[in-house]
This record gives C-alpha cells, sequence and structure tokens, in this order.
C-alpha cells in the first residue's frame, strides 16, 4: 500500500483530539506556515518534567508529564513541542489535558512548520486560559509514535526470540530550558541486553545511567538542560511478539430503519514489520511447535470483541471464505476469534474482510420531530495484548435513502470528511453516506465514540416501498401491453 505522506500526516496533527462539536462538518484543517527566522519566544522554562516511554506493545507510546512557568511579564497561551521532521509523521493521537483537571478536556493543538525546509517542526499547543506571569500550570501531554521499532537482527530463526530497537533522546525534546527532567523506560520484560549508557558526570545526582529497576529503566534526573538540547540513546529488547501494522483500514456501517439492521463490514491490509525468516518457513516445524504455544514472532490469531447482540459473522479473504473462525456470543461481549491462512511472519502480509449484523436499536435513538441520533465506535478490530497501529482508516456510515443534515462528532483526530450519495439495490437518488478519514491511529483509541445526528422524516421512508409498488405495477402493464400487440407475420383470414 502507498506509505502515508508527512503532508497528510501534518493535516492529521491539526485536528488534535478536540472535541468536535455537532455543528461542524468539515474537520479543524488550520495550520501555520512559519518564517525560516522563526524561533519560539522564550516566555516558558519547564519547571519539573517526567517522561514515560511504554514500549509494551508494537509502538511506543509516550506520556509527558511537565509544570511548566510563565517567565514573561505578560500573560501567555501558546506553547510549543518540537518534534524531528522524520518523526513527526510518525506521530498519532496527541492529546494535551490539564493534569490537575483532566475532566475538562483536551487542549487544542495544531502543526506549525517552515516555509523551508528544516529538521525541526512544532506542535503549538493552545492553553485554553492565559497563564499569568510567573503562574504555573502541569500539562500531561501523550502521545503515540508509529513504526518506531526496528527488528535487530532483521532476520531470524523461526523459533528463534526476536529483539527490537528503539532509537530516542535522553533528554526531552523541548523549546524552553528545563530545570529538572528525567525520563523512564518501561520494557515488555527485563531482557535488555544492549543499551546505550551515559557518563554520569551528566547525572544530577552523579549515578550511573540509566538507573535499572526490572523492567524499567530510569535515564537522569538532569538539571538546568538548555532548549533544544539532545542526548541520542537506543535500547534494544526482547519482543517475541508480531510488530501487527495495518497499512489500511476500510470500514463501513450501513443503517437500515426498514430492517432494523446495523450492518458492519471491515477490509484489513496487515503486515507483520517484525523480523523476517532468515531460512524457508518450515510447516512441520510450525506445527510440532503449535502444541506447546511457545512466544512466536508470527501473527495467528485475531480476536475481534463484538457489542452484545452480534449476529451473522463472516470472515474472507482474496481465496474465499475463512472456516478457520470461531463466534462466542455472550451478554457483555460477543468474541469472533479469526484464525488466518497462515501464520504471518515478518514481512509477510495478509488482507480479509469481516462483517456481523446487529440490532439497530441498542446504537440509535429518536429525537423530537424526525431527528435521530447514531452512537458507534469509531473504531473496533482485533484486540491483541501486543497492540495494532492503524496507518490509515477510512470509516463511512451510510444512512438510509432520504437522510439530510447530517453532522458529526468525535475526538479521534479527522483528516477529511464528505457527505455524498451510495446507490445500492432498489435506491432512487442514492443513499446519503458520511465517509471520514483518519491516519496513526492506534487501538488505544478502542473505546473512541462517533456520534451522527441527522433528519429521516416518514415520508423518506415511503420512498422504496412507493417505487417498488409503481416499478410492480408499471412492469404489468407493460406485460399486458405487449400482449395485446399482434405480432403475427401472415395475412389475417377475412370471413
Amino acid at each position: 500500500m502507498r506509505s502515508v505522506s508527512f503532508v497528510s500526516s501534518c493535516l492529521a496533527a491539526l485536528s488534535s483530539f478536540a472535541v468536535a462539536e455537532l455543528n461542524l462538518s468539515q474537520p479543524l484543517l488550520s495550520r501555520q506556515v512559519l518564517s525560516s527566522s522563526f524561533r519560539p519566544p522564550p516566555v516558558f522554562k519547564n519547571a519539573h518534567l517526567v517522561r514515560m516511554t511504554n514500549l509494551d506493545k508494537a509502538y511506543a507510546r509516550e506520556t509527558i508529564n511537565v509544570i511548566i512557568e510563565n517567565i514573561d511579564n505578560k500573560p501567555q497561551t501558546k506553547y510549543y513541542l518540537p518534534f524531528d521532521a522524520s518523526l513527526i509523521s510518525k506521530v498519532g493521537g496527541f492529546e494535551v489535558k490539564d493534569k490537575k483537571a483532566p475532566e475538562k478536556g483536551p487542549f487544542k493543538v495544531e502543526i506549525v512548520e517552515y516555509d523551508t525546509e528544516s529538521s525541526t517542526e512544532f506542535y503549538l499547543i493552545h492553553l485554553p486560559t492565559p497563564l499569568a506571569a510567573r503562574g504555573q500550570q502541569t500539562l500531561s501531554i501523550t502521545y503515540s509514535i508509529l513504526s518506531s521499532l526496528s527488528p535487530v537482527p532483521a532476520s531470524i530463526g523461526q523459533t528463534d526470540k526476536q529483539y527490537v530497537q528503539y532509537t530516542f533522546s535522553a533528554y526531552t525534546p523541548s523549546a524552553y530550558e528545563t530545570e529538572k527532567q528525567k525520563t523512564k523506560i518501561k520494557f515488555p520484560n527485563s531482557d535488555v541486553p544492549d543499551y546505550t549508557t551515559l557518563p554520569a558526570d551528566l547525572n544530577a545526582e552523579n549515578k550511573a545511567d540509566p538507573q535499572k529497576q526490572g523492567s524499567t529503566f530510569t535515564y537522569g534526573p538532569y538539571h538546568n538542560i538548555p532548549a533544544g538540547a539532545q542526548q541520542s540513546v537506543s535500547v534494544r529488547y526482547e519482543f517475541t511478539k508480531p510488530l501487527t501494522h495495518a497499512s489500511l483500514l476500510e470500514r463501513d456501517i450501513e443503517v437500515s430503519h426498514w430492517g432494523g439492521n446495523l450492518a458492519s463490514e471491515e477490509r484489513y491490509w496487515l503486515v507483520n514489520k517484525g523480523a523476517s525468516l532468515k531460512n524457508h518457513f518450515s510447516r512441520v516445524e510450525w506445527q510440532k511447535s503449535s502444541y506447546m504455544s511457545p512466544p512466536t514472532s508470527a501473527l495467528k490469531i485475531l480476536n475481534l470483541p463484538l457489542h452484545p447482540g452480534a449476529l451473522n459473522p463472516y470472515f474472507t479473504d482474496d481465496i474465499g471464505n475463512v472456516s478457520t473462525s470461531r463466534f462466542r456470543p455472550g451478554k457483555k461481549e460477543a468474541l469472533l476469534e479469526l484464525r488466518p491462512r497462515y501464520p504471518i511472519f515478518g514481512g509477510w502480509k495478509y488482507s480479509f474482510r469481516v462483517g456481523w449484523d446487529a440490532d439497530l436499536s441498542s446504537y440509535l435513538r429518536k429525537l423530537k420531530g424526525d431527528s435521530y441520533v447514531l452512537k458507534v465506535p469509531f473504531l473496533e478490530g482485533p484486540r491483541i495484548g501486543e497492540g495494532l497501529e492503524y496507518a490509515r482508516v477510512n470509516l463511512r456510515v451510510i444512512l438510509p435513502e432520504g437522510a439530510a443534515n447530517v453532522k458529526y462528532s468525535t475526538t479521534v483526530p479527522i483528516i477529511a470528511s464528505t457527505t455524498t450519495l451510495h446507490k445500492t439495490f432498489l435506491d432512487t437518488v442514492g443513499r446519503t453516506s458520511l465517509s471520514l478519514s483518519a491516519i496513526n491511529v492506534v487501538d488505544d483509541l478502542r473505546d473512541r465514540e462517533l456520534i451522527v445526528t441527522y433528519d429521516y422524516p416518514w415520508t423518506a421512508g415511503l420512498r422504496k416501498p412507493i417505487v417498488i409498488t409503481l416499478g410492480v405495477f408499471s412492469l404489468f402493464a407493460v406485460v399486458f401491453v405487449i400482449g395485446t400487440l399482434d405480432t403475427s407475420i401472415g395475412k389475417k383470414k377475412t370471413a
């Protein structure tokens, strides 16, 4: 699949995680282009910063808790966070909240960039309330970095352990001076054979750097780090799990008022970005090891948790129906277990589709008059312990024919939205279709919802049966007229 461009990644970040108002039918795509001489004004300092890097999944998850202080003599609202230009296109789910008041929701963020090529780009964080001079505020910044883990070595045996490498800066990149900071790294286990060590004189406590405690490493603390300073380090750790990456997910949700049904279909294009096989794949060796279920870097099963009441699931790939699936209905959660036709090792690809039906009444509510509100998960898909990342998600909500005044709301960053007509069997003008696109999405966003409101008058519901009835009568009329025609060739006999 075609790789996601840098420009698209920037647009995704612009939308941020600010909750879209229901009266918004277009995403927030404003952007700032700065002059080449721009530098963030030194109006803040980081009084204390702690970064947590979680590496227990197939992508890196970063959490930065920082106490910022306004050192200017005027109130300030703009805080800049720098990223390397090659990294910012991989950042997904960027979200900023007030750590002491997270219930107030995320802040508005956007991308700012130079008008010439630069090695550094910025996220601009807008503080909802101007921070007074000498005032402090604690920010909680979270984001994920996709395609950030590299298998080292790049090729392994079929039953070998897999090791991956992650490279980052021990000094958290910042546009401002940082008085105190440290970085904690959480590994999935304690098998970390290689990691960068830093001189003890860089550590504020003059200790060995990093400090190790079980599966957690700590770089720092460091004092008085100037703005823009970086200290590159790498860690290599054992991760014998698949690095599952979806280059594209197409998700369709079709609403049927007449049938009271909500039909969902998802089409996946997966690739395992883990270490490739050093030798040819051995089916005999795979069958022998499958009885013991040892850790493996191959993807061999996908579990899709569905809402209670899911019905009629199906699972097909490029060849046809796949029988290695199992559906378990339940009162709290229905589970669909999928086993691909073959284990997906590093570098291998697999595309498939899965679908199911559900009772529409569990997702749709009628408002006053002819208005309806639909509440569905933006992302469902497989739930696997090692995580799943999506380069691009295209979601299409197909509403009944005649639906109008369509609006949506979601906390997932949207880069594009359109409302078009989708023609299917026995439609007249076509059904109203809402299409949404998002990039750099991770499975941690499974709890995010999409709310769609639309108007659907009762007269629109009668359109299809009226059209079908008129079509049947027209057919009978045509047949009757044709039956009365004299199609004989010879002359008629006279009496």
